[in-house]
């Protein structure tokens, strides 16, 4: 990984011209692995061609490493194939499941924070870690509901992470903002619980209130969005306090902007760091 704090943004089709056209501005991309499982020979050498021009990250979505059940073997292997074909610098996944009882979820969902679920996460962190050869860093989900049979905070659970896979954390700071919000604890407060040590990946993203029936709020990360207040501070705070370089990741699944307002979040996120950095230094 870098030996610099970096910013960048997520590959989408919808951003890939003006990704290329502002390379000089973007230090890093980040590309959804699972978009190029089935692809042929050519489309992975682009990928790799890619790389040449920036730096490439991969980011799996569909694992569901964090579960009970053991992650399938077919799913490792194509994700293998990937990596050898890209040679990314790093990739990560998420701490959710997908799948259970044979049916797909159609979404991250946040896991129980419990024993069972870390002894599981160990042993598929293990297995990807045997077939793709690298382990992911891991990242942290947001959700709209405290997840059944939970016995850990999740900063608790967090902080776990690491000592029982030893993988870095991809740490998601617009998913630590919301559920801190629906769930009503203080987000710099977890954030200064977390191994910061072992964080050297960050998400940005932005998301907007939804109402139940019930009339009760939530945030939903919907990643369509821009970036709220909150998490720019958050990304300052984490700077001052991280040892590591970071690498920043600006997400965006739709309602794109003019690619001019994209670039202002990287600028943005490049001042909340140097914020943070001087701040430590001072």
């Amino acid at each position: 990984m870098s030996r610099v704090d970096r910013v960048g943004l997520g590959w989408r089709p919808e951003l890939a011209a003006g990704i290329l056209a502002h390379v000089d501005a973007i230090d890093v991309v980040e590309v959804i692995a699972d978009d190029y499982v089935a692809a042929g020979l050519r489309d992975l050498r682009a990928l790799r061609t890619l790389g040449t021009q920036v730096p490439v990250l991969l980011h799996g979505v569909g694992l569901g490493l964090a579960s009970a059940a053991p992650v399938e073997t077919r799913r490792l292997d194509g994700l293998a194939r990937v990596i050898g074909a890209v040679e990314p610098e790093a990739w990560s996944e998420h701490l959710a499941f997908v799948r259970g009882g044979g049916r797909e979820l159609g979404h991250l969902a946040a896991p129980p924070r419990s024993e069972a679920t870390l002894a599981g996460l160990a042993a598929n962190v293990a297995r990807a870690r045997a077939v793709v050869g690298t382990a992911p860093a891991l990242e942290n989900v947001a959700t709209l509901i405290d997840p059944p049979g939970s016995e850990r905070a999740e900063p608790v659970w967090l902080a776990e992470v690491p000592a029982v896979t030893g993988c870095d954390l991809l740490l998601d700071l617009h998913n630590l903002h919301a559920n801190a919000v629906n769930f009503g604890f203080d987000a710099r407060a977890a954030l200064r619980d977390l191994p910061l040590a072992r964080v050297r990946q960050v998400h940005l993203a932005g998301g907007a209130w939804i109402t139940a029936r019930s009339g009760e709020r939530r945030v939903l990360d919907d990643h369509r969005h821009d970036v709220p207040e909150a998490v720019f501070e958050l990304l300052g705070e984490l700077a001052a306090l991280a040892p590591a370089p970071l690498t920043v990741i600006l997400e965006r699944d739709g309602d794109y902007p003019t690619f001019a307002r994209l670039l202002e979040e990287l600028e943005r996120a490049r001042a909340a760091l140097s914020r943070g950095r001087m701040q430590a230094a001072a």
